[in-house]
């Protein structure tokens, strides 16, 4: 007999609305047993979807999805959702090549309306279909699923200022995991929750709405907000009320007698606007060491169920990330005006390091890449040093502040972007591709970029050591080198190094691809022709007499970086271009990510999708020099 009867019988939310309500209980902890062998074998984030289980069954049992759209926000909690929605039969293969995103993806299955990596857009995206419903007079209905760690970002209430102006009915669920943001959840808050989102309530409303407009205009703005404020100091709701929403909850979200009736209220009610639901859960519900984990278990290696204990690396080589907290943290022991700030990814980004040691200068300001940016800003102004440490794709998200309040006003803020370049397992949405474009262009900019550990030491020092304007550098996610580590020296701004002294090919690397452009001068000079490598360090400002010398003693220039067009090479094509360099028969080849979105894989194979390997670079210098120029050096060899 199947150990999971009831999941059995549920290929698409159809089938489970076919189930009695009294088996949702058993069907929900088949559903999370299911949520956990699969992540066991994959990897991945389990706490949040652990703590969801029941409100996934609850939403998709109310709910006629995909008619009406369920959007979850971030997408990290979805895979229960996964499970139930047609996809169960392939969520072992989560996150690797060729396998379910780990993340909600439109072009994966028609129940994803919207694709969510990055957090806090389901209210805006949501509000966009309610009125593209009105306009076309249907009635479905849309549903917002957000943590509440996503609602700390300000276009969350930028969404919900904008839903509550307007008369279209929209609902979200606020899941609260983490904020204790109301009072504690009993059997009161369960039939408060129920009796203020049923239909008698809301006519009785509707009367008492009716009976007031018969009252002088004070009175009834006071007898409005009065009941507004009884149910905001009985529920705790006064700010989503503020904001024009009406406010259910707060409800236990692992208690499908609760949450059933509220969702079934909320579906079938009067009420025109938006409405909120409070939801509270608990992140790794149901699984013990999830239960007990600091993290919850957010984000997993592969593990054994039974003890929860993950597969760890048996490389003793540190991360690019432990590097660089260790470099930050020896810059803030020689200089008590280094600061460090992150947007609510601590440990992600070393900070939680940083933090044991300096508590008093660490800010972690939430999902608030806008405001930290700004905030770094005002602290530049004082005289401190404030390092934003930001993963390269989630930067993009405070991009107008730094351009108007850093850049414009050339302030001293340091900018270490992690994650750049590709990202494996977390695809397209969390590859760093694009911050040396963005940056790029605008004034006042310096830009750096390590070829490996000893180099990102090098650079965090350079940035503590820069005061004259902004100066951001970027490193890749995964482990350095191995290489035995000094304490970091501030660099000369602008100059690169010669790492290999050849003649006939230039190879300048931009990053973490110089060791393949090392590897690839290898393979070419067994085949008889000498390059020279060459690691740029910086992108702006470019080193110019180092560009000009390898354009002028060499017949082939290739530019190689892990970052999007319109970057590093872009710079050095405009550069030479300027200075007339490429009108004297000079070949030149720039080597890029790919323009086109990467799917998440392992790392190895995504360098191949990309050609960035030492082979690729090999092919390309091969390819510009031409076959006979390549079969006559070879025969000189």
């Amino acid at each position: 007999m199947s150990a999971k009867p009831l999941l059995d019988k549920v290929n698409i939310p159809a089938d489970l609305r076919r189930l009695q309500k009294g088996d949702l209980r058993q069907f929900a902890d088949e559903l999370r047993q299911e949520t956990i062998d699969a992540v066991s074998i994959t990897g991945g984030h389990l706490g949040a979807g652990l703590g969801v289980v029941e409100l996934t069954t609850a939403i998709h049992y109310v709910f006629n999805t995909p008619a009406d759209r369920l959007i979850w926000d971030v997408g990290h909690q979805a895979y229960p959702h996964k499970i139930l929605t047609g996809r169960r039969d392939r969520i072992r293969t989560l996150r690797q090549g060729g396998g379910l995103s780990g993340f909600t993806k439109r072009s994966e299955s028609e129940y994803d309306p919207f694709g969510a990596a990055h957090s806090s857009t389901s209210i805006s995206a949501g509000l966009g279909m309610a009125v593209a419903r009105d306009l076309d007079k249907g009635d479905n209905k849309i549903i917002c699923v957000i943590g509440d760690g996503a609602m700390s970002a300000g276009m969350a209430y930028e969404a919900m200022n904008n839903a509550g102006a307007m008369n279209s009915k929209l609902i979200v669920i606020l899941n609260d995991n983490d904020m204790s943001i109301a009072p504690p959840v009993g059997a009161m808050s369960a039939y408060l929750s129920r009796l203020i989102s049923s239909k008698p309530y809301l006519s009785i409303r509707e009367i008492g709405k009716k009976f007031s407009e018969k009252l002088p205009a004070p009175l009834q703005k006071a007898a409005q907000r009065a009941e507004e404020y009884a149910r905001g100091m009985m529920t705790g709701g006064t700010l989503f009320e503020e904001l024009g929403f009406y406010y259910v909850g707060p409800i236990d979200g692992h208690n499908l007698d609760h949450l059933l009736p509220v969702l079934e209220n909320v579906r079938d009610t009067i009420h025109d606007g938006p409405i909120l639901i409070h939801v509270v859960t608990q992140k790794g519900k149901g699984y013990a060491p999830a239960e007990t984990a600091a993290d919850k278990m957010h984000g997993v290696a592969k593990f054994d169920v039974l003890t929860g204990a993950q597969a760890k690396s048996k490389s003793n080589v540190p991360t690019y990330t432990r590097v660089f907290a260790d470099g930050l943290i020896a810059e803030a022991r020689k200089d008590s005006k280094v600061v460090a700030i992150t947007a609510a990814m601590p440990s992600g980004t070393g900070l939680d390091l940083f933090e044991k040691e300096f508590p008093t200068r660490t800010f972690d300001v939430g999902i608030a890449e806008q405001h930290a940016v700004t905030f770094a800003a005002g602290l530049a102004t004082e005289g401190y040093k404030p390092f934003v440490v930001i993963y390269s794709t989630f930067l993009q998200r405070g991009y107008d502040q730094v351009v108007h309040d850093v850049a414009i006003q050339n302030l001293p803020v340091r900018f270490a972007m992690d994650r750049a370049g590709l990202v494996g397992a977390d695809g397209a949405t969390h590859a760093g591709s694009f911050d040396i474009a963005y940056l790029g262009c605008l004034p006042n900019f310096v830009l750096m970029a390590p070829a490996d550990e000893q180099e990102l030491l090098h650079m965090t020092a350079t940035a503590a050591a820069y005061d004259a304007g902004p100066i951001a550098y970027r490193y890749p996610r995964g482990e350095g080198w191995g290489l035995e580590l000094q304490p970091g020296e501030p660099l000369p701004i602008g100059k690169g190094r010669v790492v290999r002294e050849g003649t006939t090919i230039a190879i300048l690397s931009y990053g973490t691809r110089l060791q393949e452009s090392v590897k690839a001068a290898e393979q070419l000079a067994a085949m008889g022709l000498s390059a020279t490598v060459a690691d740029a360090r910086f992108a702006k400002p470019l080193d110019e007499e180092l560009v000009l010398s390898l354009a002028q003693n060499h017949e082939v220039l290739i530019t190689v970086e892990e970052g999007s067009n319109g970057g590093f090479g872009a710079f050095v094509l405009q550069f030479l271009a300027g200075k007339g360099a490429l009108d004297r028969g000079l070949k030149i080849r720039t080597m890029t990510l790919p323009d086109t979105w990467l799917d998440h894989d392992a790392p190895q194979k995504q360098y191949d999708t990309a050609e960035l390997n030492a082979q690729h670079i090999v092919e390309q210098a091969v390819a510009a020099l031409g076959v006979a120029a390549t079969l006559s050096h070879s025969k000189k060899a």
